[in-house]
């Protein structure tokens, strides 16, 4: 499989109407603000707009947050912004949405209209289900239910959306191995293109950890929870997924065009409070703060941090990205861009996993075998160079 070398520009859109317990990106539940909000990414677009230099930018992703509480003209304003300052040539635009925003057509408000994302341009639809189990979704205090869920993909599907993806997670307390076995059977038989699943992570700062911390919860069996990741495994190749990164499976042709460039250290633009961007010599980080962001946006000046990336820092990025993906770590890249000393370091480090079976040596490329993918961080803690 080949990933697209495209510039992408990702937006992020922090409102949630509650917060779910295991959720640490930057978010607010206060809405007062979205007007607002969105003038400032508008005017941010503007003031960078010189970061990705002049190659056309192929893919947008709104992100969040939750997208799905923008309007329709919101999101209108944002997308003419893009495309009245960038050289835009979009081959995928993607929205996250909660599944009890969407309905299928026009005038059903509060909810966002899938067919009205369709008219804006908005071709890939990403939907944060997590589960099907009603239960188990209570638990995460998300606000859907499992027959929302459902009816969710179906609005999209009916306004014309060919590229559904949705998100599941396993590992989640109390969830049994039938659980996941369900959730995925329930998932491939709606007839998406792709699939997100991740493994419940205890993030600090976040409901959840506190919850652990607090004996209300017990965290999952660390066996049980590797059954649950062979199963989808063994589920989404029969049903001809191809998996094609860590927590990614995909119909042919269906992968995420934007996800894919971070994966490949392909620059990428981050607008709005908390946004990260990437120009491969550095990394800026947007402030997490709403307020003094739309102030700044209002002075022409966004709060920000800048990380400038030395070279061990651009190898050790390389070393985790490439082999989170089944093109894997490709050797003579990896020489052209660090020199032949990091390339050996690398190689002789990976001897032991090699040897044992959790990487895969294959002419010039290295890639995680199956029992790899249960000891990912361990082998690229071991390949990564400390100074």
């Amino acid at each position: 499989m080949t990933f697209p070398n495209v510039p992408g520009i990702y937006i992020h859109i922090p409102f949630c109407k509650s917060r779910c317990i295991y959720c640490n990106f930057f978010s607010t539940t206060s809405l007062t603000l979205r007007e607002a909000y969105v003038d400032a990414l508008c005017r941010e677009l503007e003031l960078r707009k010189d970061y990705l230099g002049t190659a056309p930018i192929e893919t947008i992703y709104f992100g969040g947050g939750t997208p799905s509480l923008l309007t329709t003209e919101q999101l209108s304003q944002i997308l003419s912004t893009i495309h009245n300052i960038y050289n835009v040539e979009a081959k995928e635009i993607t929205i996250e949405c909660n599944p009890d925003d969407l309905c299928p057509t026009t005038g059903e408000m509060p909810h966002i209209s899938c067919a009205r994302l369709r008219d804006l341009g908005i071709n890939r639809i990403s939907i944060g289900i997590q589960t099907f189990h009603d239960n188990l979704l209570t638990l995460l205090q998300r606000r859907h239910t499992a027959r929302q869920a459902i009816k969710a993909v179906q609005n999209a599907q009916a306004a014309g959306f060919d590229n559904v993806s949705i998100d599941l997670m396993f590992g989640l307390p109390g969830q049994t191995l039938d659980d996941v076995k369900s959730d995925v059977d329930c998932a491939l038989s709606l007839g998406i293109q792709h699939l997100s699943i991740y493994s419940l992570q205890y993030e600090e700062d976040t409901r959840l950890s506190q919850m652990l911390q607090d004996k209300i919860i017990a965290e999952g069996d660390e066996n049980l929870s590797r059954t649950m990741y062979e199963h989808i495994l063994d589920a989404t190749r029969q049903a001809g997924f191809e998996h094609y990164e860590i927590s990614n499976f995909a119909l042919p042709g269906r992968h995420s065009l934007h996800n894919s460039s971070y994966w490949q250290s392909i620059p990428y633009l981050g607008i709005g409070a908390g946004a990260h961007s990437f120009n491969q010599e550095s990394r800026q980080f947007n402030c997490e703060s709403l307020k003094p962001y739309i102030e700044g946006a209002k002075n022409n000046r966004i709060p920000y941090e800048i990380e400038h990336l030395t070279e061990t820092d651009k190898y050790n990025e390389y070393v985790f990205t490439t082999l989170r993906t089944c093109n894997g770590l490709r050797l003579h890249k990896l020489a052209q861009l660090f020199g032949t000393a990091r390339k050996d370091y690398c190689l002789r480090m990976a001897q032991k996993h090699i040897s044992l079976g959790s990487l895969v040596l294959n002419d010039d490329t290295l890639t995680l075998s199956r029992q790899g993918l249960f000891i990912s961080n361990d082998i690229m803690s071991d390949l990564m160079y400390i100074d």
